[in-house]
């Protein structure tokens, strides 16, 4: 189980006795802080692992879910600003890397400059050009497409009623999220991960990313779908934790 949170909105599921360092992990749709829960045996023990969790989901079910970008935005810019400053990565999949970009833009133009890399995953700098989630049918069937944490248990009566508000709701909030084009490039540096067989992102799209950044850009390309992450939950804890590796594009 994760250690008590400094906040709400942030889980700890390590707690070093003097932290050099801190990684922060955003999750996808639907998703909440526990994906992140077994990098912590793969993280070094001087890392801090914290992992954002979104309102309606796990200790959080009985509060209001946040339906657009913005305010879950800041919210969580909020929480993470009072935080002791350390040198910290930021991991987000899918949704989570466009929150964890988001919330990196108004750190930066805050002045923070603890944050030195953020990690994008499974997700290019504009998202996906398919069509928008409407209907609950539309919400199970992208889910499944996906190979989604949730795909096997909406197939439970009980189970779906119980997940598919939030999986909606994230999907709403993603669908109606639209990166400024006038954002300044990020000071951090950027490292873009997708896996090889992601039906919404392929490495080139992932590879926009560099364009985002006045930082060194690497990209990795592993093997798998949209939820390559999952099996290969060692190596991308690892990659996320690793010096920036600087790449042409």
């Amino acid at each position: 189980m994760p250690t008590s949170s400094p906040s709400p909105y942030l889980t700890r599921h390590t707690r070093p006795g003097r932290p050099a360092r801190r990684l922060v992990c955003f999750p996808h749709a639907g998703g909440a802080a526990s994906f992140y829960r077994p990098w912590a045996q793969y993280t070094d023990p001087s890392v801090e692992l914290l992992a954002v969790q979104y309102p309606g989901r796990e200790n959080r079910f009985r509060e209001p879910l946040i339906p657009t970008m913005d305010p879950l935005v800041s919210a969580v810019t909020d929480e993470l600003s009072a935080l002791p400053p350390l040198p910290t990565v930021f991991f987000g999949h899918s949704m989570g890397a466009a929150v964890a970009y988001e919330t990196l833009l108004r750190l930066e133009h805050a002045g923070a400059s603890q944050v030195t890399r953020l990690c994008v995953s499974g997700r290019s700098p504009d998202g996906s050009a398919g069509p928008a989630v409407r209907t609950d049918d539309d919400v199970v069937e992208t889910v499944r497409s996906l190979g989604g944490t949730h795909a096997d248990v909406l197939g439970d009566p009980e189970m779906r009623e119980l997940l598919l508000p939030v999986i909606r709701n994230d999907y709403h909030l993603i669908d109606g999220y639209r990166r400024r084009p006038d954002a300044p490039a990020l000071r951090a540096d950027v490292h873009a991960l997708t896996g090889d067989r992601d039906p919404r992102v392929t490495p080139e799209e992932a590879a926009e990313w560099s364009a985002l950044t006045s930082g060194s850009f690497a990209l990795t390309v592993l093997e798998g779908d949209h939820f390559y992450l999952v099996p290969g939950v060692e190596r991308v804890a690892r990659i996320a934790m690793e010096p920036a590796r600087t790449l042409p594009v």
